[in-house]
């Protein structure tokens, strides 16, 4: 079992998973609530619990189109490292382990009540149904996504209010254009595996077209925390500056020739940066305040803001690229 942990490990997307936990993290922590740092933490590893098990369990029942597909065929189970019915139960038992009501006692039900909301739309409405059924599979399923903000301000606050709403739409937004420029290079693979993505579906001109208008709704959704004054300057002068090289690489995808894969695939990598920067510049923000809204805080109600650098760093060495988890 020691040296299987690492193909069960992988079963979680632990890049997917990373990424969930630091914009959750983030949400959690730039809410003006007040929660003791080992609540916090526990409820930190309870989203993360949750998001790795909607990995397994997407891995699960997505095994039979990973096996014919290039990107994926060298996950855990299409390999042979993992059996169809361990990743089932060890999604299961990550599921229901213990994540949401250790989230309902470390902070609220209303986060727990967000969380299992989450693993339920990933696994049962996107990967179970929405997937294979039609091409706004990723816009629709995109939600699920979008929620760890939510759940993490949910934590500290109790309530969800106006700020972590304009943060899922961030991610919302962010996430068609982020799996298009994708599938643009990948158009073979979803279609030999029976997937509908848009650019099997639609075809590359119609898919650049949605990607370069989502990409323009994105970077202006994305200054609207600036805007309506819950982040500061430093988001601000982060925020639109890298709002408008996303929206001159989606032009670039679009004056772009069929044969060229270079486009697809910056805007690809640059989509991840870009959400990583929005994220960790809110962040930054917020711990540069005098008197900074943070749920991390010291016995004396000070944010220890020398820690947070660290986790900034750490998610953005571990958020990478890699096209075989999403």
């Amino acid at each position: 079992m020691h040296a299987r942990a690492p193909d069960f490990y992988m079963l979680m997307k632990p890049r997917v998973m990373v990424l969930a936990v630091f914009t959750a993290l983030v949400g959690l922590t730039v809410a003006p609530g007040d929660l003791h740092p080992l609540n916090a933490f526990a409820a930190v590893l309870a989203i993360a619990a949750g998001a790795g098990a909607a990995g397994a369990l997407n891995m699960w029942y997505d095994a039979d189109i990973d096996a014919v597909m290039a990107r994926t065929a060298m996950r855990p189970i299409p390999r042979g490292k993992v059996s169809s019915t361990e990743a089932l139960v060890f999604g299961i038992v990550l599921a229901g382990s213990g994540n949401r009501g250790v989230l309902a006692l470390a902070a609220n039900v209303v986060a727990a009540a967000l969380l299992a909301a989450a693993i339920l739309f990933y696994v049962m409405v996107y990967t179970a149904w929405l997937k294979r059924l039609t091409p706004q599979n990723i816009v629709i399923g995109g939600a699920a996504g979008a929620l760890p903000p939510v759940i993490g301000w949910a934590a500290a606050t109790g309530q969800i209010g106006l700020e972590p709403l304009v943060l899922f739409l961030i991610i919302f937004l962010w996430t068609p254009p982020h799996f298009w420029a994708l599938a643009l290079n990948r158009t073979n693979d979803y279609a030999r595996a029976g997937v509908p993505m848009l650019p099997v579906v639609a075809g590359r001109a119609a898919t650049i077209r949605q990607t370069l208008i989502y990409c323009a709704l994105l970077a202006m959704a994305s200054a609207l925390p600036w805007v309506l004054g819950f982040a500061g300057p430093i988001y601000g002068a982060a925020a639109i500056p890298c709002g408008a090289v996303l929206v001159v690489l989606a032009l670039q995808l679009r004056r772009s020739a069929e044969a060229d894969h270079s486009a697809p695939r910056r805007l690809f990598a640059f989509s991840i940066f870009y959400l990583f920067v929005l994220f960790a510049a809110l962040l930054t923000d917020q711990l540069s305040r005098s008197t900074p809204a943070s749920s991390f805080r010291t016995d004396a109600g000070a944010a220890p803001a020398e820690a947070m650098p660290r986790v900034v760093r750490a998610a953005g060495t571990s958020i990478t690229t890699g096209t075989d988890e999403v």
